[in-house]
């Protein structure tokens, strides 16, 4: 198996709507340098790393998080130990990255909502999203359309922006599938 650094960073680099060039010129080293570590032909630096972490939002441990597993693993397999927190229940909204690397064209995300929270995404032209409720209940608004999700139902949209509240006094566990990755 491949190791997913350079995927992950390539991903990240893409969902945040930055260039080869934008993200080099964040980190301060060239786009072919940044080119070689997408490509997996060679690894950054610690300092690096923390630099490319910084400009696409995330903590450089977002990177270490299947370090320890063997070769075969990272990039195939996601051990619970290993999922990275992303946000936290006093915001409203936590998050655990499901997917065992960003590199495929699609990932898959634990959100936990909490008891009274809401929010909205502005989605995307080319996004796709669906899961299924696995605790609670969320009320989710995909463009004009409103309705009440219970545990065991699913859904899936495409190119619409939406919003969610958690209506209920306990949190809502949603798994959420979005294509193309946006962490």
């Amino acid at each position: 198996m491949t190791d997913p650094l350079g995927q992950d960073i390539r991903a990240l680099r893409k969902a945040r709507g930055l260039t080869l060039q934008e993200l080099a010129d964040a980190v301060g080293r060239s786009v072919g340098w940044l080119s070689q570590i997408e490509r997996g032909q060679t690894a950054p630096s610690i300092p690096d790393l923390g630099r490319i972490a910084e400009a696409v939002g995330v903590t450089i441990s977002f990177f270490f998080r299947s370090a320890s597993r063997s070769a075969e693993e990272r990039g195939v397999i996601q051990r619970a130990a290993d999922r990275m927190a992303i946000g936290s229940l006093a915001s409203g909204l936590a998050e655990e990255l499901l997917s065992p690397s960003l590199g495929g064209s699609f990932e898959i995300i634990q959100s936990t909502f909490a008891p009274g929270a809401s929010g909205a995404s502005p989605g995307g032209k080319d996004r796709e999203d669906g899961g299924v409720v696995v605790q609670g209940s969320l009320t989710l608004t995909i463009g004009s359309f409103t309705t009440q999700l219970q545990t065991g139902d699913s859904f899936q949209f495409a190119g619409q922006p939406y919003a969610w509240a958690n209506p209920a006094d306990t949190p809502a566990v949603v798994i959420w599938v979005i294509s193309p990755p946006v962490y």
